[in-house]
């Protein structure tokens, strides 16, 4: 039966009774095609319903019948993955851009519109995917994706846009609770503080309301979540982890997927998924967590994972035994990416390929053994060149240095790879494209970029986007952030606070009493990009918040008892210096647990493994044994310590925010109550120093004793140090 369409902003909705409700753009050229009582967009505008635009369809179905009316030019744009876009841009940087060739402030254009470069991407190169970080406000991200969706719309066969994100719910310290709609994101603890909890029914709804929120910003795909093993307790990336079990991991992946997949009721439009779903890409196959001595693959000192102790069957586990096994009925997680990293000495052909580039991890593993077919996407610029020196971040073409560009593009299209995370150009994908027809024939190459094809556009399909990208921005305003979501993320919260130590019940403090809190001192230390940030003396948290609760003083004399926030240790140097190396060593130094200066007498003779055939063959040992180093925030030491000394006999209790394991023996026996947060904001954190709430969350993983057990510990291996 057919209904009168409705206008909105930019767009017309028209609704089929008992069918799907379609959204199209006037401005894109798209008409409306009548068949059996019915209503379909032409997207392709040749006047007739084609199968992709039939909604009646399977997902299937329809993306085999688009993959084959896709040129091979298109079906390379699908196979890129944008690179990070601010919602609007910024005037220069990270996530940088122009409007009318001009920043934002000085175009006239309106937060919403689209820079010249995402014109070019979505036009010029039929790039499809795009990676989306900061948002001005709902509002705004709403806007965009309509003005993106009718601008692709118009273009082609009107293929939607498929936006991404990187996690974005973490609580910041300051933060307080909202419980009004329309403004932040709702607020949950970092992802070893969702495994703190112990709950992966409280994950799974973690992932339903993430998911809501998600799709009223216009976003189809999260790129999460990260289910790598943190057996290494020195990989900066464990913060980002659920914790060392697998089970538990495994269990959280289950929950989380299918948190985030599963659309019910009037929101499904078939197999679970649908108007609520959010495609989950699981993060990293498989398992970038043993990483050898801590050192990460973002960089070319830290692109070997390791197994000294066989352990590498348990690294699949929460993959092929959680994201790949849902309780829910989507299945399956719908995208996977590997990580850089080379699972040292795994492939039987000995090629040690990082994991993109590899056929046996990708095709032998991933696809045959494991029956995986949804999207295989890279992690951004794994293609890329990279930097002049090992602690450069650029490119991370790991064992394929010596490529170009191009050709590592074909290797991981012969790996079994879909997609290319970072990538904007349809270029160095058509030259692979070439490669590939000169070597198997173009028949092979068109079967091999149509399978892709399909893989990416059933993502597509089964959100709805082909009959309705579009949104409504003042209901995006209502429902992100609204108090139902805001309450349920603090709630998370206050249940993943550990406490580890309550000596004579010094916790909790009740009534109005006087705190002192000290303020830290942070050194300069360098970010991702190798840029270094000021150093600053500062109040650790908003003492705004604190006098909510207690009155303060600056004066310890005064104070009733101690609060001391600090972080766990940061190695700062992410386990290579280029000093050691300019200087005669190999330039690999150890990664330090521990605030105080470390020696690492008890490191390994040798290193497992080694290696860059490009910027320094001449290495042949990563051993660091006997170095020493210092972490960046050791002053925090020094403030817990001192703390203790001014407060006299009276009751310390230090609240630290932990991002890897960590040597609690240099402090500990010295405070009278610790607790340990995981992202969370200074609200719960009082919450339970004041007794409002019970402290209930868990250790996700253990706390070592010592330097000398974290050295002993194998990569690949949970639960197999000394503790605390």
């Amino acid at each position: 039966m057919q209904t009168p369409a409705q206008a909105q902003e930019g767009y017309v909705l028209v609704e089929n009774d008992g069918g799907a409700t379609l959204g199209y753009s006037p401005a894109s050229g798209v008409k409306i095609i009548t068949k059996d009582g019915l209503q379909f967009k032409d997207l392709n505008k040749n006047g007739k319903l084609d199968p992709y635009e039939d909604w009646r369809l399977p997902a299937e179905e329809r993306a085999k019948d688009l993959a084959k009316r896709m040129s091979v030019e298109q079906i390379a744009g699908l196979m890129l993955y944008s690179g990070h876009q601010a919602i609007p841009a910024m005037s220069a940087g990270f996530g940088g851009g122009t409007y009318q060739g001009k920043p934002l402030a000085e175009s006239g254009a309106n937060s919403w519109d689209l820079t010249n470069a995402q014109k070019q991407f979505l036009e010029e190169d039929h790039l499809r995917h795009v990676l989306v970080t900061t948002v001005q406000n709902p509002e705004v991200a709403a806007r965009w994706n309509n003005t993106m969706q009718a601008f692709v719309e118009g273009l082609g066969l009107g293929i939607p846009g498929n936006t991404s994100t990187d996690p974005r719910h973490s609580a910041t310290g300051n933060a307080e609770f909202n419980a009004g709609a329309g403004g932040d994101i709702s607020l949950w603890p970092r992802e070893l503080g969702l495994a703190a909890t112990f709950d992966p029914a409280l994950i799974k709804k973690f992932g339903e309301i993430a998911s809501i929120e998600y799709r009223a910003l216009g976003i189809g795909t999260a790129l999460s979540p990260q289910i790598d093993l943190g057996t290494e307790p020195r990989w900066y990336r464990i913060s980002m982890t659920f914790g060392k079990s697998s089970q538990l991991v495994t269990d959280i992946a289950r929950a989380y997927v299918d948190g985030f997949q599963t659309s019910t009721g009037s929101s499904e439009i078939k197999d679970g998924w649908g108007y609520h779903s959010i495609n989950a890409m699981v993060k990293y196959w498989l398992g970038g967590g043993p990483e050898e001595a801590g050192r990460d693959g973002h960089w070319a000192y830290g692109k070997f994972a390791v197994y000294p102790g066989d352990n590498f069957q348990d690294h699949l586990k929460p993959f092929t035994e959680g994201a790949f096994q849902l309780a829910g009925k989507t299945g399956i997680a719908s995208a996977v990416m590997p990580y850089y990293t080379i699972s040292y000495d795994r492939a039987p052909d000995d090629t040690n390929y990082g994991n993109a580039f590899s056929k046996y991890i990708i095709t032998d593993l991933l696809r045959e053994q494991y029956g995986y077919d949804g999207v295989v996407c890279t992690d951004w610029g794994v293609t890329n060149d990279e930097g002049p020196t090992p602690d450069i971040f650029a490119g991370k073409p790991w064992e394929v240095e010596e490529l170009s560009i191009a050709e590592r593009h074909y290797v991981a299209l012969m790996a079994g790879v879909d997609q290319f995370g970072g990538n904007n150009d349809k270029g160095p994908v058509l030259e692979a494209y070439q490669m590939g027809v000169k070597e198997h024939g173009k028949t092979f190459m068109r079967k091999r970029f149509e399978q892709s094809a399909v893989c990416l556009l059933k993502n597509i399909f089964r959100l709805g986007l082909f009959e309705n990208p579009y949104l409504d921005p003042a209901e995006s305003a209502r429902v992100v952030g609204n108090p139902e979501f805001m309450q349920a993320g603090y709630d998370a919260q206050v249940k993943s606070l550990v406490m580890v130590k309550n000596k004579d019940n010094t916790l909790p403090v009740a009534g109005k009493k006087t705190v002192f809190v000290p303020k830290v001192y942070k050194p300069a230390s360098k970010n991702w990009w190798g840029i270094w940030t000021e150093p600053s003396l500062d109040n650790p948290v908003s003492l705004d918040i604190v006098r909510k609760y207690y009155h303060v003083t600056t004066n310890p004399v005064e104070a009733d008892f101690a609060l001391v926030f600090v972080s766990s240790p940061q190695s700062g140097n992410g386990g290579y210096s280029l000093a050691d190396r300019q200087a005669g060593g190999n330039g690999y130094v150890p990664v330090s647990m521990q605030y105080n200066p470390y020696t690492a007498v008890d490191a390994r003779e040798h290193s497992i493994a080694v290696g860059d055939p490009v910027i320094d063959p001449a290495i042949t040992d990563c051993t660091y044994k006997n170095k020493s180093t210092r972490t960046a925030n050791s002053n925090d030491l020094d403030v817990l310590l001192t703390t203790r000394e001014m407060m006299g006999d009276k009751p310390v209790i230090a609240v630290v925010d932990v991002s890897n394991p960590m040597i609690f023996s240099e402090f500990e026996d010295k405070m009278d109550g610790i607790l340990v947060s995981f992202g969370n904001t200074t609200q719960s954190v009082l919450d339970i120093v004041s007794g409002k709430y019970e402290p209930s969350g868990l250790l996700p993983f253990q706390m070592p004793a010592h330097m000398a057990t974290v050295e002993k510990q194998a990569e690949d291996v949970p639960f197999d140090m000394e503790c605390h």
